[in-house]
């Protein structure tokens, strides 16, 4: 009789910080011979584009406090419990090996199902502080893996550092050769997270214009800007004479990253781990508004190894940024070694090291 496929249930939420690790994990699943089934809401459904054919994408109702009316917020814990009970029908009738579970409200309905029955599960926590979710089943999995390190954990909790796993786009270009600023063809990237960020669509183009004319007629800029900003962005970068690409999103990030000489970027999770994966000097602004100041946390290592300059946000200004810009672009052998240093904490294995730890889990190891 052929044995029976192991089965894998990813629960995810509905930002591209839990999608992006959670796809690498079912990349290297689905090589390794599982079914990989996701379990995320409508919003998070818009993430799975990326995901291999292969997974069954299962939309599940899940809620947050942090959007709608009073009644909406009444609703949450209805809804939520209502997805548990559905989960624990479905895993009943089509048990998974392992429950992982990287965050997000609609992580909920899985984990707290997979928890009831007592499955082996674990989750991973992709920033330096444990997301709401994350910190209600710290406690109640087998295993915690964390993709910053340190990671701050609840007592009673004890976590494993195992990186954040990237997309395999991403791993195409691990290490890819960096290529230092000087007389010829330049460029910056500019990403905000998922959606772009209006704090950098304000004072990027600025900060670009004002660079020496030297460094400014040899530079491209792409520059990732929300809907609402694009236009004007578009427009800066015109009325200066800058060449630029802005979007709302791009679908080519690793390969903008491994051509630029410099990223200026938020310090979401996915992002800091691409960064350091494919290895180049970057700019981070953390959002002062994350959860526990995670992208602070998130920021740490890069800038700890030589790898980043980390500029709060209340201390974000057009002329603090034009220097910035300017002392990395001005300076090859800097910029080379900020690459390397940025390169030395980067993980490339974390996907494969939680694929051992879901094995584990499973008993195949």
């Amino acid at each position: 009789m052929a044995e029976r496929q192991k089965f894998l249930v990813i629960a995810a939420g509905g930002t591209g910080g839990h999608m992006f690790p959670a796809q690498a994990l079912a990349e290297v699943m689905l090589r390794k011979g599982w079914r990989v089934k996701l379990s995320t809401d409508a919003r998070g459904a818009r993430y799975t584009g990326g995901f291999p054919h292969t997974v069954e994408i299962e939309q599940v109702a899940s809620a947050t406090f942090a959007r709608g009316g009073v009644l909406a917020k009444l609703l949450v814990p209805f809804r939520v419990a209502g997805g548990v009970v559905v989960q624990i029908w479905r895993m009943r009738r089509d048990r998974p090996d392992v429950v992982v579970g990287f965050g997000g409200y609609p992580a909920i309905p899985a984990m707290g199902a997979a928890w009831l029955l007592r499955l082996p599960r674990m989750i991973h926590e992709q920033n330096g502080v444990l997301g709401r979710v994350n910190q209600v089943f710290a406690r109640r999995v087998d295993v915690v893996a964390c993709g910053t390190w340190p990671t701050t954990l609840p007592a009673g909790a004890e976590g494993i550092h195992t990186g954040n796993p990237v997309r395999g786009a991403v791993l195409e270009r691990v290490g890819a050769g960096y290529i230092a600023p000087g007389d010829y063809p330049m460029s910056i990237l500019v990403i905000g997270g998922s959606q772009g960020a209006r704090a950098l669509s304000d004072v990027v183009p600025p900060a670009v214009a004002a660079l020496p004319v030297a460094l400014l007629q040899h530079l491209r800029v792409s520059h990732q800007a929300r809907d609402e900003d694009g236009e004007r962005v578009k427009k800066f970068y015109a009325d200066h004479g800058i060449a630029a690409d802005v979007q709302p999103f791009f679908h080519d990030v690793p390969r903008r990253m491994s051509e630029a000489q410099l990223v200026i970027s938020r310090s979401g999770a996915s992002s800091v781990a691409d960064i350091s994966v494919i290895g180049r000097p970057s700019i981070l602004i953390p959002y002062p508004y994350a959860a526990g100041d995670h992208q602070s946390a998130n920021a740490r290592g890069l800038a700890d190894a030589g790898g980043a300059i980390v500029i709060p946000e209340s201390r974000l200004s057009v002329e603090v940024l034009s220097e910035q810009i300017a002392s990395v672009l001005g300076n090859p052998q800097g910029a080379s070694l900020m690459a390397q240093a940025a390169l030395s904490v980067g993980k490339p294995e974390a996907a494969e090291e939680l694929v051992a730890l879901v094995e584990t889990l499973a008993g195949t190891e």
